[in-house]
């Protein structure tokens, strides 16, 4: 038995059956979608990359008018958290690339004495046709008004002002409660893809993300500086030698320590692979920020760097940023993050193309939810809809996407305490990256089974 089939049943045995499609029939179709995607289906290398902003940005202050009127509708509804126009970085579209509304717009330029960059990265790569912006993106299980859900009884998912709820259904984006990600139903799918691969197709760094849970297959977590080691080994006494005798060959009389045992030499094995491909790499001529998402967008593009070594034509990374959640010190705190997400993803945009991979790889953001347009005097509270940022070259960038909303509490956007409703789902999102990663339209339905509900399914932001 080759080792991907070892673990992926390893894995699913002690699991005991958790990840298990709870809808039969679309597992059952989605294993005979699998077949068309052998060890031949692609000739070519690509990357996801899900930069996670846990807490819930409040990207109203991040994409913000800059035209009147749009702005003075901005600026009395933001009212203490309105961002002065002098502070904003001019986002210049392509050719019909403009927003909905018809508005000029920028980024918060967020700079100050000690960070003279702030979100100028981001800027630049919009306005030379590198980024895109997604205007008003959220969880959604069909298109819903205003007058529907202060109706009741609208269908929207569960505990939509719920951190870890709104965590998970970006994430899963499935009510059904099987927990399985939309990342790890591409990477069934596209399961034998990698033929060679010595680790998972998906990828996560410190952590597992819900993102990458799969049926058929496990997430690989790696740390900021490369595989982790196995504290068992390096303790002395008594605990080190049971390990020792438990991981020899044919030692074990029970069927799951056999399996602890097979998994766990595998685990060592592979974190020799990558440790050894790792440092036998040159390093990046790119400089990368020393903040927290620099440290781990620096790791992405070295594992993309020796993809080859890998064995890997396909990978979804997930990597993540914390301290989003600003229901006070919003003026004095997102700034700080937004300049440290900017210059990230700047760095690792530059990563790519010093590999000759820029159309190859894209990152793209996500987080728990945006937050009220309305302010609690120095903060957003939990809201709904946000916008969200595409970068790579295969992104047809220096455009919006979606419909922007009406920046107005009470408004026709406004579920209620300035709650904005998302016009675009998280579903139209994740399958028109799916769609360029290299999904049939055919099977998009089987990985998003809400996609159907909505007019567009591809919402043409990639190339």
């Amino acid at each position: 038995m080759k080792r991907r089939q070892f673990l992926s049943s390893a894995i699913a045995a002690a699991l005991g059956g958790a990840g298990l499609y709870s809808a039969r029939g679309n597992l059952g179709l989605l294993e005979a979608a699998t077949r068309s995607y052998g060890p031949n289906a692609f000739n070519d290398y690509k990357a996801l990359v899900c930069v996670f902003l846990f807490g819930g940005n409040d990207g109203l202050n991040m994409v913000i008018p800059r035209s009147d009127p749009h702005y003075g509708r901005y600026a009395s509804a933001r009212a203490t958290l309105a961002v002065p126009r002098t502070k904003l970085l001019a986002l210049t579209p392509q050719a019909g690339g403009g927003a909905s509304d018809g508005a000029d717009y920028g980024l918060q330029a967020c700079t100050s004495d000690n960070d003279s960059i702030g979100m100028s990265g981001l800027q630049g790569l919009f306005n030379n046709g590198r980024a895109a912006v997604l205007g008003n993106v959220g969880t959604l299980i069909r298109p819903v008004t205003r007058a529907q859900y202060r109706a009741g009884g609208a269908e929207v998912p569960p505990q939509l002002f719920s951190h870890n709820d709104q965590q998970a259904y970006w994430q899963i984006s499935r009510v059904d409660g099987n927990g399985l990600g939309w990342g790890g139903r591409i990477a069934d799918l596209l399961h034998d893809a990698n033929p060679g691969a010595f680790i998972p197709m998906n990828i996560a760094l410190n952590f597992e993300s819900l993102l990458h849970r799969g049926q058929n297959g496990n997430q690989y977590v790696i740390g900021n500086e490369g595989p982790r080691t196995f504290s068992y080994f390096e303790w002395d006494g008594e605990t080190r030698r049971r390990m020792l005798a438990l991981m020899q060959q044919g030692s074990q009389s029970h069927a799951f320590e056999r399996s602890y045992a097979d998994a766990f030499r595998r685990a060592r094995e592979n974190a020799d692979a990558v440790s050894t491909a790792l440092e036998s790499s040159a390093p990046l001529a790119t400089p990368f920020p020393n903040n927290e998402l620099g440290r781990q967008l620096k790791m992405v593009a070295r594992l993309i760097k020796v993809r080859g070594v890998l064995g890997l034509k396909r990978q979804v990374y997930f990597v993540s940023a914390g301290g989003y959640d600003h229901h006070d010190r919003l003026l004095a705190e997102q700034p700080v993050l937004l300049s440290q997400l900017s210059q990230a993803m700047t760095a690792f945009h530059q990563a790519t193309t010093e590999l000759g991979l820029a159309d190859s790889v894209t990152a793209f953001t996500a987080s728990d939810f945006g937050r009220t347009l309305s302010s609690n005097g120095d903060g957003s509270d939990h809201g709904w809809g946000s916008h969200h940022l595409v970068v790579g070259g295969a992104v047809r960038g220096g455009r919006y996407y979606g419909t922007m909303p009406t920046l107005q509490n009470d408004g026709p956007d406004d579920a209620g305490w300035g709650q904005i409703i998302p016009t675009t789902s998280v579903d139209q999102y994740a399958a028109t990256l799916a769609r360029w990663f290299g999904v049939g339209d055919s099977e998009l339905n089987l990985i998003f089974p809400n996609l159907g509900n909505f007019a567009t399914r591809n919402l043409g932001f990639m190339a």
